[in-house]
C-alpha cells in the first residue's frame, strides 16, 4: 500500500496550519440548526495578549444559501477586565448587488471576514469578553427577526499586526 498520498496530504495540512503566523485567537461557535435566535448572544472569552502591541480584530460569519439578505446588522460588546464596556451596532455587506456572496469558500457555505477593530491595543491585563448578537429586521417591520436563517457559525479572531522591517 502506497502511503505517499496520505503523507503529502498531512504535510500540506501542516504547512497550511503553520502559515497563519498572525493568528493570536481564532474561535467559532455553531448556530443550532442554522437559525440565529434574536435573543441569542454569542460570547468569546480570552486572556489579553501582549498589552504593548496592537492587533486587528475580526468577526467571522459562515452562511449558506438560506441567508436571504444582502447585509447583516450586529450588536457587539467588548467587555474589559475592569468592567468597562464598548458597545457597537455594526452593518456589513454580505452580497454584491448582483446577489453573489462576498465571502470565500466552495459550494453552499461562504465565510465572511468582517473588520471589527483595527490597530486595537488591549491596555488591561486579564480576561476580555466579546459578544455578538444579530440585529436584523425586515424593512416593513420594527420587530427584529426572531429566527435568522442561514448563518451557521459566528467566529471571533485576533490577529497580530506584523510590522514590516
Amino acid at each position: 500500500m502506497d502511503k505517499r498520498p496520505a503523507f503529502l496530504l498531512f504535510l500540506g495540512l501542516l504547512l497550511f496550519a503553520s502559515c497563519d503566523e498572525k493568528r493570536v485567537f481564532d474561535r467559532y461557535e455553531s448556530i443550532p440548526d442554522g437559525e440565529w435566535q434574536r435573543d441569542s448572544v454569542i460570547g468569546f472569552r480570552f486572556e489579553a495578549p501582549d498589552t504593548l502591541k496592537q492587533y486587528n480584530l475580526f468577526i467571522n460569519l459562515r452562511n449558506n444559501s438560506k441567508y436571504n439578505f444582502s447585509n447583516i446588522y450586529l450588536i457587539t460588546e467588548l467587555n474589559f477586565p475592569n468592567g468597562k464596556v464598548i458597545s457597537d451596532t455594526l452593518q456589513y455587506e454580505m452580497a454584491a448587488p448582483s446577489g453573489e456572496w462576498l465571502g470565500t469558500g466552495f459550494g453552499d457555505v461562504k465565510e465572511s471576514r468582517l473588520w471589527y477593530k483595527e490597530n486595537f491595543r488591549f491596555n488591561e491585563t486579564g480576561e476580555y469578553l466579546v459578544t455578538v448578537q444579530q440585529a436584523m429586521r425586515r424593512r416593513d417591520s420594527i420587530q427584529g427577526i426572531k429566527n435568522l436563517e442561514g448563518v451557521t457559525e459566528v467566529g471571533f479572531r485576533i490577529e497580530d499586526i506584523k510590522q514590516q522591517q
